[in-house]
């Protein structure tokens, strides 16, 4: 039986302000926070806020048979806490219905999977937490930043816990294989891997409202049924997007929304399910591993990284922020780590890409990738020299790694010790249990012992009654 394994991403970026040589070491503050607050509210009421409301209305016409699943950025979370906190409401109103999974994914939306493994772990943890907080779910699949997979990413992953994985099923890794099958990590056969279906993704968030595509109008039975004419065996169907493709990428007036929610019932009609990540990788098993040795993504025509690290300009900016990983990693200034969140997010790369792009984008403040990689590479300029000023440069290698191995050890005793504490919690919560059961139960017997020793009890021996006394009539 086929299923439909939908995903949605959402992410807003860090829109960064115009930065000068001369700001360095003067101004601290690298933010446009009106375009941030511009720019997040008006994707919220456009996109986010309509699409949630569908996708919950979804939920309950459906119950248990409708299913999605989603991945949040830490950044986006923090920019939807400030300013459209409805959009987390939405969400948490959608995970009420229990139709929702939420997946991890790196706090940051960066690219530390491919520069700095600690960091990549502490960016996954730290937003496994937020997902906890926030929603009540311990996340067992995990989304990287732009679905970026690669073998050694994918032991990573699965050195991590996760059981599942999403990525891309890019043609140049599949060649002849079907991207609608469940597949396993090369490195670690227990990290499963869930492939995007990149044609069926894309007919909905990029083509669906394109009156010259072939294919224009799309509609929901007949979308259904190209999923339904696939070849019996081919069971798993993943389609993955960002949330804003319903609303921004494609406009509501082009009736998204209504193509959405009309496809479960035309699901239904032909058989077919929808499925959470996790739900598939317990129920399925791989039909074989995956082999990746070079790091492959969702973006653009390539499927690869390119986009983010294709020129010089961009490698010397990314080289240049993970040099002091490992300082950031052991600092405790909040102002640096809230920095180091904002300034690791992919799409400052991508602004200085020079590829040509099929889709076009949107470079902010910026005349092109040159002025881009000027104004990053004046705040990174800044970043690093406060960074250097709480661990100093000259610090030596086996000095630094002396403290990072500490913190380590620190982080793995508490580790151990939540997880110690977190039993003990359980097993006394389980013993309170079981001893108000008792409560109860000596409660309800003792009424039922107040009423055997009260039928027990013997009646007192009735008393002889007197015979009446005879009436004595007097003779005249």
């Amino acid at each position: 039986m086929k299923t439909i394994c939908l995903y949605f991403e959402i992410h807003q970026i860090i829109h960064l302000k115009r930065y000068r040589f001369f700001d360095i070491g003067r101004d601290h503050y690298y933010y446009d926070d009106y375009e941030n607050e511009r720019s997040i509210t008006d994707i919220a009421e456009r996109s986010y806020l309509p699409a949630l409301d569908a996708l919950i209305q979804m939920a309950k016409e459906n119950g248990k048979y409708f299913k999605v699943a989603f991945s949040i950025s830490g950044v986006g979370m923090e920019q939807l806490e400030i300013h459209a906190p409805a959009v987390i409401e939405k969400l948490q109103e959608l995970n009420e219905t229990g139709c929702v999974e939420f997946l991890a994914e790196p706090y940051s939306h960066g690219l530390s999977s491919l520069a700095n493994e600690e960091c990549f772990q502490a960016d996954v943890k730290r937003m496994s937490k937020k997902i906890k907080e926030l929603f009540g779910q311990t996340p067992k699949v995990f989304r990287n930043s732009s679905l970026v997979y690669s073998d050694e990413i994918g032991a990573q992953v699965a050195a991590m816990g996760f059981k599942g994985m999403l990525t891309e099923g890019a043609k140049h890794v599949l060649g002849w294989k079907s991207p609608h099958y469940l597949y396993s990590c090369n490195m670690n056969p227990n990290l499963k891997l869930l492939l995007r279906d990149y044609k069926l993704s894309d007919d909905i968030s990029l083509r669906f409202s394109n009156s010259d595509w072939d294919e224009y109008p799309l509609f929901a039975d007949s979308y259904v049924e190209k999923i339904a004419r696939l070849p019996e065996d081919e069971q798993v169907i993943n389609i993955f997007m960002e949330l804003c493709a319903l609303g921004i990428f494609q406009p509501l007036s082009s009736n998204i929304l209504e193509f959405l929610k009309a496809i479960p019932a035309a699901a239904k009609a032909r058989g077919i399910t929808f499925s959470t990540p996790s739900e598939i990788c317990s129920k399925m098993k791989p039909v074989g591993s995956l082999d990746v040795p070079y790091p492959l993504s969702w973006v653009d025509e390539e499927r690869d990284v390119s986009c983010w690290l294709g020129n010089v300009m961009q490698r010397e900016a990314f080289n240049k922020l993970y040099s002091v990983a490992d300082r950031v990693r052991i600092c405790t200034d909040r102002r640096i780590k809230q920095d180091w969140d904002y300034l690791q997010a992919s799409n400052n790369f991508r602004f200085m890409t020079t590829k040509p792009m099929s889709v076009g984008m949107n470079r902010g403040i910026y005349d092109g990738p040159y002025d881009a990689f000027t104004n990053y590479m004046n705040i990174l300029g800044d970043f690093i020299s406060r960074v250097n000023s709480l661990y100093p440069a000259e610090i030596e290698n086996e000095e630094l790694n002396s403290l990072l191995t500490t913190i380590k050890n620190q982080g793995e005793e508490l580790e151990s010790k939540e997880k110690e504490l977190a039993k003990l919690k359980a097993k006394l919560a389980k013993l309170e249990k079981a001893v108000g059961k008792e409560e109860t139960v000596a409660e309800k017997k003792k009424p039922a012992a107040k009423a055997t020793k009260k039928a027990e009890k013997p009646k007192a021996e009735a008393k002889p009654k007197k015979a009446p006394a005879k009436k004595t009539t007097a003779k005249k």
